[in-house]
């Protein structure tokens, strides 16, 4: 067997080809939730002091 460096490279484009974009598009999901409600509670987590 010949040892390829980018042998690992193509695997991983078979196997996401055969998997499809299911997994890719569900971290996208996640991540830009986590990403609004951290946004969120930054900007609205002032309106809450009374600074007299």
């Amino acid at each position: 067997m010949e040892h390829v460096p980018a042998a690992w490279l193509t695997g991983a484009a078979d196997a996401a080809a055969r998997q499809g974009s299911g997994n890719l598009l569900r971290v996208v999901l996640i991540v830009m939730v986590v990403g609004c409600v951290l946004t969120a509670w930054f900007v609205l987590r002032g309106y809450g002091r009374h600074d007299d």
